[in-house]
């Protein structure tokens, strides 16, 4: 199995007759899926989806991909191939798109409708091409064909790309639900047709590799839910994906057998679910859904809320709710349940908001303690078996963190994929498909591109550090007046503090430093502002340090008269 080194330069030039692929997200993250084709000069992207920002990020709220190796290419874009509807996968198209507007975007009718009303937020009208499974379209020089996949979002696609170099499959997030509630089946016989004619590099989701056997089908769920429904007396409060349309559709049927009425809350709830009913993918009997202004009307027991905020997202409706920080005041009995996984790295945030609702009474139903959600992925089983069928030639591991991209690596060695045709890849990681054989042959810049506000790009580690710092140990801001000609003190020091647990008043004992200091450097001459600020922040810093070992942020401000 090959795998990337950190000496790799960037990628030569591409050998005529040659594919490269090149994964800009997704690969060791789960998030930020997005994928570069290459022919001929051409590119294809596939997805282009965000991550969501963990703790040790503060103030972001997303991450894109980082489109700075193709930035100078984006009118050889022949288009963006969307697999399916989650944030994941299409929610950094509105930024691509705001450096070039006109490129194609491919996708199922629902994947579109929900990218439509994000562009709409950006004011952006973008140029559409709706596909379906058994599509095929030409697509600059890729030959595209699209082939159904199960998933937790509603027509999902894989995508067959066929060029001179090789037909490569994306598959895309899929599993195989053998009992679907749309009755949209994973479409193993068109996999089987496409490994009989040669899938020459496979691009798999690694997810679940881990996991053993199969996923349990989706419709599992609609017994726990009817049991949670039965027992609780109160307000049940959903907490899903504002996408799992499969999900909702189930606490749909649920709240009518139990004589509720729902109410969405949160704006990419309702603007989704009311895409997905429009569309024919929700089925909602007539009346049951009403208005959250109205839910005073109704008695506890007749009322089902859905709302985001299942990852813990401090700004979704769940986390607000937890916090006394919503409309929706949780009280003694209401029924709270979280019908999703915990994502990698959302654990102790979800946890928090867990404890939260706990407290103000809440009965909290989850995965840990029931069977309230079922996988999108497809587990190891799954993948043997998915292998077997296609029998590709080469195979490169995608959507999943290091253990799942090894993991699914190793599923298919299992299965017959020689050792040296299975690429381990990472972000920025170019592999060339040439006369049959897929290898590493490069790197590009593939880092973190943070959107804070309106801002993208303009944060980077060195913000994100300091944000830390600040969270973690306040700031001491230092202000001194000297003499520009002398050096000499003036005015101060002035020291002052917030959040770092030190009293203003005693930094009494660290002013005598500061005066023998700068006292020194005025006698060696030293009168230029900057290099006295290094000097106050060494000294405070240090006397911090030595006495609180603690390390706040030290802020000086040396001004001279």
């Amino acid at each position: 199995m090959s795998h990337p080194h950190p000496e790799l330069g960037r990628p030569p030039r591409l050998p005529e007759g040659g594919l490269r692929v090149t994964p800009l997200g997704g690969l060791g993250e789960i998030g930020r899926n997005m994928t570069v084709f290459e022919y001929g000069g051409r590119l294809l992207i596939v997805d282009c989806g965000v991550l969501f920002p963990e703790q040790e990020q503060p103030g972001v709220d997303l991450i894109l991909p980082d489109f700075s190796s193709i930035r100078d290419r984006l009118d050889d874009i022949d288009g963006i191939v969307l697999t399916h509807g989650h944030e994941d996968h299409i929610g950094g198209v509105p930024y691509l798109l705001r450096e070039k507007s006109d490129i194609p975007l491919i996708g199922s009718k629902l994947t579109l409708a929900l990218l439509e009303a994000k562009l709409q937020e950006h004011r952006i009208r973008p140029y559409t091409l709706e596909v379906s499974e058994g599509h095929r379209e030409r697509i600059g020089p890729f030959d595209c064909e699209f082939v159904a996949v199960n998933h937790s979002i509603p027509d999902a696609l894989a995508v067959a790309i066929r060029t001179p170099a090789g037909m490569v499959v994306h598959t895309g997030d899929f599993k195989m639900d053998q009992l679907p509630l749309d009755g949209r089946l994973t479409d193993l016989r068109a996999f089987a047709r496409l490994g009989e004619e040669g899938i020459d590099l496979l691009l798999s989701d690694s997810t679940n590799a881990e996991v053993p056997g199969f996923v349990p089908p989706e419709r599992d769920i609609s017994a726990v839910l009817r049991q949670v429904f039965t027992r609780a007396e109160k307000r049940i409060i959903v907490a899903s994906f504002a996408s799992h349309v499969h999900r909702i559709q189930q606490i749909v049927d649920a709240a009518h057998e139990h004589g509720r009425r729902i109410a969405f809350v949160g704006r990419s709830m309702v603007r989704n679910m009311g895409i997905a009913r429009d569309l024919g993918y929700l089925r909602v009997p007539a009346g049951l859904v009403v208005d959250v202004k109205t839910l005073d009307d109704l008695a506890d027991h007749e009322v089902v809320l859905v709302c985001t905020g299942s990852q813990g997202e401090p700004m979704a409706a769940l986390s607000r709710m937890a916090n006394r920080d919503h409309q929706i005041r949780i009280v003694e009995g209401d029924t709270v349940i979280l019908a999703s996984s915990l994502i990698p790295g959302n654990e102790n945030a979800v946890y928090r908001v867990i404890n939260g609702l706990t407290r103000w009474g809440a009965n909290v139903v989850h995965k840990g303690n029931a069977k309230v959600h079922v996988s999108g992925h497809a587990s190891a089983g799954e993948l043997l078996y998915f292998y077997n069928i296609c029998q590709p030639r080469n195979l490169m591991p995608v959507h999943g963190e290091w253990r799942h991209l090894r993991a699914n690596a190793e599923l298919g060695a299992m299965t017959g994929v020689p050792p040296g045709r299975i690429v381990i890849a990472e972000d920025g990681i170019a592999v060339d498909l040439v006369k049959g054989k897929a290898k590493i042959v490069g790197k590009v810049q593939a880092g973190y591109v943070y959107v804070d506000g309106l801002s993208v790009g303009d944060v980077d580690e060195a913000s994100l550090k300091d944000r830390r710092i600040l969270g973690d140990e306040g700031f001491i801001s230092v202000f001194v007046v000297v003499d520009s000609s002398t050096g000499k003190i003036v005015s101060g020091p002035s020291i002052h503090s917030r959040g770092s647990g030190i009293e203003d008043s005693d930094f009494a004992a660290v002013i005598p430093k500061l005066d023998e200091v700068l006292s020194r450097s005025a006698q060696d001459g030293v009168v230029d502002p900057h290099q006295l600020q290094q000097l106050v922040r060494r000294t405070v810093g240090k006397w911090v340090s030595d006495t609180y070992r603690r390390r706040p942020m030290i802020m000086p401000v040396v001004m001279d008269v």
